[in-house]
């Protein structure tokens, strides 16, 4: 069993920055891909990225390619997502996700791969 956490949302104007947390409990987070999705209001929830086991390998959408940045702690069980450059459409609840993954290497950008799951974080960019 793996509980997440996040933290780090909030408002900011567009260009800004903000970076998000996910803690994660238990002693496997190492056995674990990351990945942060969101969720607009109306909308569907939205893959942003994902990082490999060891985090020698990240993935992202092309919205946010060039822009946002996964990086992860395997000694503070953390994730991170990196948000720069912020533009009104990134307005959503962000969450991050675990997948356990038996070998390193591998990140899904499908929900449904993904194990558990943190209760999200609001993230406002004002125009």
């Amino acid at each position: 069993q793996v509980q997440l956490v996040e933290s780090g949302g909030g408002l900011v104007q567009t260009g800004g920055s903000l970076r998000l947390s996910c803690a994660a409990s238990g002693r496997t987070f190492s056995s674990y891909a990351m990945g942060w999705f969101r969720q607009a209001p109306g909308k569907e929830r939205e893959f942003v990225g994902a990082i490999t086991r060891s985090g020698g390998g990240t993935s992202y959408a092309d919205s946010v390619k060039g822009r946002f940045t996964i990086s992860r702690d395997n000694a503070k069980a953390t994730v991170y997502l990196q948000m720069n450059s912020l533009k009104p459409e990134d307005t959503a609840v962000y969450y991050c996700a675990a997948d356990h993954a038996p070998i390193d290497g591998v990140v899904y950008s499908t929900a449904s791969e993904y194990d558990y799951w943190g209760q999200g974080t609001q993230v406002t960019v004002s125009s």
